[in-house]
């Protein structure tokens, strides 16, 4: 059965990070656009949610930074570097518009990207899975077919349709996208929510095999999280009802400034291993991906929401002006790909890198580049031309 008989311009399936922003802007630009998610939301998911420059900035521009401030999620205002003892703390200093960084709980920055697109007048449905996409007479992507959490058959029609589920997409098999590129990380992380850490500060902890951290977040607690090659976590991972002591004894055993802060643990443990990087092709006829969905890389560098947040706006732009004439649908999501690929390379080569997990030295090294190429990333993010010039064209 048809779910109404209403023709979208756009149908998102995903209604988190990139598929709520992707949706938040078109609808700002005026298209119809609707939203499903398999998941009841707002909900938490696997995310150790640390915003760079780049996600602040996005968030800046999009007018919800104030909102995300407002949820309680504290500013951060300067960020600790320790490599093998040695500690350097830098205050954040103003660029590309902002001057303090945020780590908001994923249930709450999901729901606020929900509600901005909901605001914006874009459709939301959960409890809805995609169970595949139907098709025109020459293969074109015209929407998908799927099923509600009450068992209903619907189909849903679109003129574009994104997917946005994730790593796991169920989009991009229905798609048929092809993997252009991808490797397997040989790391591990695991991470949970402490009290008794600075509420101002990101903690970044370099030692011999180990990268560690903490990004302070809501409710007084910080995200604390340790990354080693993924044998090397064993110990956690084998420890069964004795993980979060496991946890906090290879803290402070492996880098001590971090470990002997940690107070109450205020949430279970979570974690995961071998992680698949990759770069899928990012569009075809009716249909696009956009966040982890097509593309990922390992959390050693904390690039995931920027990633969303940041081919959210390319593929926006791209879908607009294709709706506008579908003469230049080629061209302007050819663009997306082009654009995400360009801006996402550098970070891609440094993630395969980091997981190999060279010598402490030449870790530090490359967290330097690192840190440049986010900087010129955000510089980069600031001088898009926002909505205004698209609605004006």
């Amino acid at each position: 059965m048809r779910w109404g008989q209403k023709m979208y311009d756009v149908l998102v399936v995903g209604a988190r990070c990139a598929g709520a922003a992707t949706a938040k802007l078109l609808a700002e630009l005026g298209r119809n656009v609707v939203m499903v998610d398999k998941a009841q939301l707002p909900s938490d998911t696997l995310s150790t949610h640390g915003l760079l420059r780049g996600g602040v900035v996005q968030l800046s521009r999009w007018g919800l930074l104030g909102r995300v401030l407002a949820s309680g999620a504290p500013a951060i205002t300067q960020v600790l570097f320790d490599a093998q003892g040695v500690t350097k703390v830098r205050r954040i200093k103003e660029r590309a518009g902002v001057d303090a960084l945020v780590a908001p709980r994923r249930h709450i920055l999901d729901g606020l990207l929900v509600d901005a697109a909901v605001e914006a007048g874009a459709e939301l449905h959960t409890g809805v899975t995609a169970t595949g996409v139907l098709r025109s007479d020459n293969g074109r992507v015209t929407g998908i077919t799927g099923r509600t959490a009450s068992g209903e058959l619907i189909e849903l029609p679109a003129r574009i349709v994104i997917g946005a589920d994730g790593r796991r997409s169920r989009m991009a098999g229905y798609f048929g996208a092809e993997t252009l590129e991808h490797f397997t990380s040989p790391c591990a992380v695991f991470y949970t929510y402490v009290t008794g850490l600075r509420p101002d500060t990101y903690e970044f902890h370099i030692a011999k095999d180990t990268f560690a951290g903490a990004f302070p977040t809501h409710d007084d607690t910080a995200c604390v999280w340790l990354i080693r090659p993924t044998p090397l976590l064993e110990p956690i991972r084998t420890a069964g009802s004795a993980r979060i002591p496991v946890f906090v004894q290879q803290l402070e055993e492996l880098v001590p400034q971090l470990g002997e802060q940690v107070g109450e643990i205020t949430t279970r443990l979570r974690g995961t291993a071998d992680l698949p990087n990759y770069r899928r092709q990012a569009h075809g006829p009716g249909w696009a991906l956009v966040g982890d969905a097509g593309y990922h890389r390992d959390p050693i560098t904390g690039h995931g929401i920027t990633d969303a947040f940041r081919d959210a706006e390319l593929l926006a732009t791209a879908v607009n002006d294709s709706l506008g004439d579908p003469r230049d649908e080629p061209a302007a999501m050819t663009s997306y790909q082009q654009n995400r690929d360009l801006m996402a390379r550098e970070v891609f080569e440094l993630t395969r890198a980091l997981t190999a997990f060279p010598a402490p030295d030449r870790f530090v090294e490359l967290q330097l580049r690192l840190s440049e190429a986010l900087e010129r990333e955000a510089d980069e993010l600031a001088s898009f031309p926002g909505l205004t010039a698209h609605l004006a064209a």
